[in-house]
């Protein structure tokens, strides 16, 4: 499938409602929540500036058509955008587009002057309708939850009798508790368009438009809310505590729209339809950051430890676990966790994560006898293919990061490791100033350079010299490297790889003598040179992390999240230029390859805490 998402950044911003172009019969199923006539189809279109247009499809439409119609509520010629839906760019056929998708409308990439005009709707053409629907509409999920139907309609009740929504001040995004008609707060909206850099956001945060690599090259603007739904719909029976979240249409004056790209905001209000997450507002009494964390359970640690493990959260902080007490006892009694703020796990390849309790004693505790059948009852390929029905717009990169996850998450807790183990190896170290490839990470580029052993050279005899493989810091492209695969805007001084300490050098004698189960006689051993980037210690990373909440809604403790720091994602291994066998050959050697590094994280962690009984010897 094409890839062609990238757009240029805008130098005009969308600047009100976007007229529906839908019919009255239409509108009159809808109202009555019965599903449109046999052969036509509503989908909503949403441009590169965030204006989201209804449409109406028949069964004998096409790409060229919808192109039509949009160019008629433009009142701008299309023929030179591009029409996608998630990897897909649509041609011609739309047969795999279901009803209430939303699709993105973007241009094709060419240099936009300060004269050239954006995919926004004219304000002519804005009077000529109003958007009848109702002020929410789900979209897509079929899976939805009765209790996030049931918020909507009670949402739409207390709008329809004036009360409104409030802007949240805090965060990077535009975010929106909406309420009930009591007026209490019940969910949490967030606009897709109003994300950090993307054109509509209120907080100043732009100058990239819906598509293009966000504050995470691996997440692109615009795509956070879908992985807040995403994180929802895998959380399996609310075994991590999720809460109920959907993504919709919701039409409402309170939302931004810029004027300008220094994203000045419009002095009139109109009503303005959104494409958004919509998430359970949870009532609590403080974040993880206000709470002495060794009074949490267990289990709920574990919980949402598998859940973050899973979907590689790259933004697990204090700051989006809530807690809430059971029992009313001050600081010290019973509570329960509950994880939010999802929008960036599931990146298009693997990134460092970010486990604000992979130092938490419970984390050392070995998984209960509930917790590993829950495990290994899990089906990554299973979990995909609920994805691509419900939300067909992740991109299929992410959902191999989320099999990858998946396998590793099953594979280290049958063998015995436990949650801290798991996240150690998924965690990137920094040497110098440089991050270097995670353990799993390892295993992966090992994984990549097996399969292309038979057009090349063996890497590991090449990796096992003096060579040299250093990148570009500011590399913005993808590099091959000498191994046969694609390093993207890789940035790490593989060499130093080489460098080890007296310390490392024992820690690798106890690894040479911990047996290796007969079941993986026949697999290779991970190359001894990157062998080497196992073995550093990572908790340098978890000492003061400046995280907070960024776009939860939720009152801020005075905190920072992760994504305020903006940083240069590293990407050591790519996932998404494989072919379909070569991704089947390539799961087999990952799992194969598994073994020894779970092997090696074990040895590690015997290594150490021997060290910490003994303590460190006196030297004179």
């Amino acid at each position: 499938m094409s890839r062609k998402l990238n757009s240029p950044i805008q130098t005009q911003m969308a600047v009100s409602l976007l007229k529906s172009p839908l019919t009255g019969e239409f509108h009159e199923f809808n109202k009555m929540g019965m599903k449109p006539p046999v052969g036509r189809r509503r989908v909503f279109v949403q441009t590169e500036t965030g204006c989201v247009l209804g449409l109406e499809l028949d069964r004998s439409d096409n790409a060229h058509t919808v192109k039509r119609k949009l160019q008629v509520a433009l009142n701008f010629p299309t023929e030179e955008s591009s029409l996608t839906f998630g990897d897909l760019v649509l041609n011609n056929d739309l047969t795999s587009v279901r009803n209430d998708s939303p699709l993105l409308l973007t241009r094709n990439n060419f240099h936009r002057s300060s004269s050239t005009p954006c995919l926004s709707p004219m304000r002519a053409d804005l009077q000529q309708g109003r958007d009848e629907t109702s002020s929410i509409e789900i979209l897509g999920n079929s899976v939805c939850s009765s209790f996030v139907r049931q918020m909507a309609k009670d949402i739409t009740k207390a709008l329809k009798r004036g009360i409104d929504p409030v802007a949240v001040n805090s965060g990077l995004g535009g975010v929106y508790f909406f309420k009930n008609i009591r007026g209490d707060s019940v969910a949490i909206v967030k606009p897709t368009d109003e994300e950090p850099f993307a054109p509509n956001n209120p907080k100043g945060f732009v100058g990239k438009a819906l598509g293009q690599p966000g504050l995470k090259r691996s997440v692109r603007v615009g795509e956070t809310g879908y992985r807040e739904v995403a994180a929802y719909l895998l959380d399996k029976d609310g075994f991590a505590n999720v809460p109920p979240t959907a993504l919709v249409k919701i039409s409402h004056s309170i939302f931004n729209v810029n004027n300008g790209v220094k994203g000045s905001k419009r002095m009139e209000k109109v009503l303005v339809s959104k494409i958004a997450s919509l998430q359970q507002f949870i009532s609590h009494d403080y974040d993880a950051s206000e709470h002495g964390t060794s009074s949490f359970p267990v289990s709920a640690v574990h919980r949402i430890g598998i859940l973050d493990v899973r979907i590689l959260n790259t933004d697990r902080h204090s700051g989006n676990l809530l807690v809430r007490k059971l029992d009313g006892v001050g600081m010290f009694g019973q509570v329960e966790l509950i994880p939010i703020d999802h929008g960036l796990c599931l990146p298009e390849t693997l990134e460092d994560p970010y486990f604000e309790w992979i130092h938490w004693p419970q984390a050392s505790i070995p998984f209960s006898e509930d917790e590993l059948k829950y495990i290994a009852n899990l089906d990554p390929f299973e979990d995909c293919e609920m994805l691509r029905r419900e939300l067909p717009m992740v991109r299929e990169a992410s959902l191999r990061v989320l099999v990858l996850c998946t396998i590793l998450l099953k594979e280290a807790a049958a063998y015995g490791l436990c949650l801290a183990e798991i996240g150690e190896m998924m965690t990137r170290e920094v040497r110098a100033g440089d991050e270097e490839p995670s353990e799993i990470e390892v295993v992966c580029l090992e994984a990549r350079s097996l399969i292309g052993e038979k057009e090349a050279e063996s890497p590991r005899s090449d990796l096992g010299g003096d060579v040299e493989f250093q990148f570009d810091l500011d590399c913005e492209e993808n590099i091959t490297s000498p191994l046969g695969f694609t390093l993207g805007n890789a940035r790490c001084h593989l060499s130093k790889v080489e460098e080890t300490t007296e310390e490392e050098e024992e820690e690798e004698k106890e690894v040479n003598e911990i047996a290796i189960p007969e079941k993986m006689g026949a697999v290779s051993k991970l190359s001894m040179s990157l062998k080497s980037t196992l073995l550093g210690e990572k908790s340098q990373k978890y000492q003061k992390h400046p995280g907070a909440r960024a776009e939860s809604g939720y009152a801020s403790s005075g905190h920072r999240s992760a994504e305020e720091q903006i940083p240069a994602s590293t990407s050591f291994v790519k996932l998404s230029d494989m072919s379909e066998e070569e991704w089947k050959i390539f799961l087999e050697k990952y799992q194969e390859l598994l073994y020894p590094a779970f092997a090696k994280r074990k040895a590690i962690t015997l290594g150490q805490n021997l060290r910490q009984r003994l303590g460190t010897s006196c030297q004179f």
